[in-house]
């Protein structure tokens, strides 16, 4: 995709191609809860994104190379849409996105608690999370059993929060 260029700063451009909210809760959804179909990335996120937004946003994402779309082989009339090198290659500031909100903002623990991992992993971790998302995304690498992936481990320190949360409130 041709780039209208305000300037050649590299945060600038970096923010015309996924600076926007909805563009960033795509890729969220894609890297941190595994979410590859359009109707699965319209209900199951929490912000509710509108169907036209989120078409619109995919194309956009698509046409900047940060996602590639194939027909879903297990469903004719279901398209998949995959992570490339180049979104894989923003775990490390999501993650420090998601150490900044809970060191600033007043987030909630269940929905902070992959970031505190993530930062708590630090570089390490993210480097196996990016290979995991290659592997699933790109075919690069022997995708690992849920239970031993990064996101598998995210994704149970978030159910061990629900799990707490909902017996302290039980009477």
């Amino acid at each position: 995709m041709a780039m209208d260029l305000r300037s050649g700063c590299p945060i600038n451009l970096s923010l015309e191609v996924f600076g926007d909210r909805w563009s960033l809760i795509i890729l969220r959804d894609m890297i941190f809860g595994g979410k590859r179909h359009f109707r699965e990335l319209l209900t199951t996120s929490i912000e509710g994104i509108a169907s036209n937004i989120l078409a619109d946003r995919l194309k956009r994402l698509m046409e900047f190379g940060m996602l590639t779309k194939a027909d879903d082989p297990t469903h004719k009339q279901k398209a998949i849409y995959s992570l490339t090198e180049k979104s894989i290659a923003l775990v490390p500031i999501m993650a420090q996105l998601g150490a900044w909100g809970r060191a600033w903002l007043p987030v909630s623990e269940e929905l902070s608690i992959r970031a505190e991992l993530l930062e708590d992993g630090g570089p390490a971790m993210w480097e196996a999370f990016m290979a995991d998302l290659r592997a699933e995304h790109l075919g690069i690498g022997k995708v690992r059993p849920m239970d031993e992936s990064v996101r598998g481990r995210l994704q149970a320190g978030y159910e061990a929060v629900v799990l707490r949360k909902a017996g302290a409130a039980s009477p």
